[in-house]
């Protein structure tokens, strides 16, 4: 494992409450500048139809990242679980680029990473959970990537996913991701992320407060 440590970026923009086109509500709570994030539990015909022709036209693009795949299917699976379409959607709106990679033979269950070729813009600037948000005295993130990929519905890559990925294209090369950490790297303070630098995959670590302008995280969704 190849280790590097970075120095805290203690800048950060405030962000006042919106709600994206796919009902998904943020605000920032009264006293802090940490942003809730609350997925509609539904989304609109209108923005259905959308989302699924976004997600149509990066699947008919990127066949290598799921031969033996048929759109017609995945569709129809889709289109009769709106709470995943909910998550796909914040997904989309935080910049993920999502995009299946895999089928699940034993459980018939698709899987989508988030497949933006840089950290996805909309989750950058976050440490890596509550605890260690809290932790910090001053200069606090918005949020952490652990709870807001729990409001998104999904998970963090682990580093293995994160390597997977990575046969599947050139991903993180001028930013960085952070990946599911180990307890027993976690209870010790740490947390780790990836990138991609001269063709080569490497994993460092942190302390789990730091956050960074060019990090954030990608998530697995399964359905």
């Amino acid at each position: 494992m190849r280790v590097a440590l970075r120095r805290d970026n203690i800048s950060e923009n405030e962000e006042a409450h919106t709600t994206d086109g796919f009902g998904i509500s943020r605000s920032k709570q009264r006293g802090t500048n940490r942003t809730e994030m609350k997925p509609a539990k539904d989304v609109t015909a209108t923005r259905c139809e959308e989302l699924l022709s976004v997600l149509k036209a990066r699947f008919d693009k990127n066949m290598n990242r799921h031969k033996n795949l048929e759109w017609s299917k995945l569709q129809t699976k889709l289109e009769a679980n709106r709470e995943k379409l909910s998550s796909l959607s914040e997904m989309e709106r935080t910049g993920g680029e999502p995009d299946v990679v895999g089928y699940d033979k034993t459980t018939g269950e698709y899987v989508f990473y988030d497949c933006s070729m840089e950290s996805p813009k909309g989750r950058r600037s976050l440490c890596y959970d509550r605890e260690a948000l809290e932790s910090r005295k001053e200069h606090k993130p918005k949020n952490n990537a652990i709870d807001m990929a729990a409001a998104i519905g999904v998970e963090l890559l682990t580093e293995g996913q994160y390597r997977e990925l990575q046969k599947l294209g050139e991903f993180d090369t001028k930013t960085s991701s952070w990946v599911k950490t180990p307890s027993d790297i976690r209870k010790l303070g740490g947390a780790i992320f990836c990138d991609r630098r001269y063709n080569t995959v490497f994993v460092y670590h942190n302390g789990a407060e730091s956050y960074y302008a060019a990090r954030g995280f990608r998530g697995s969704l399964r359905f």
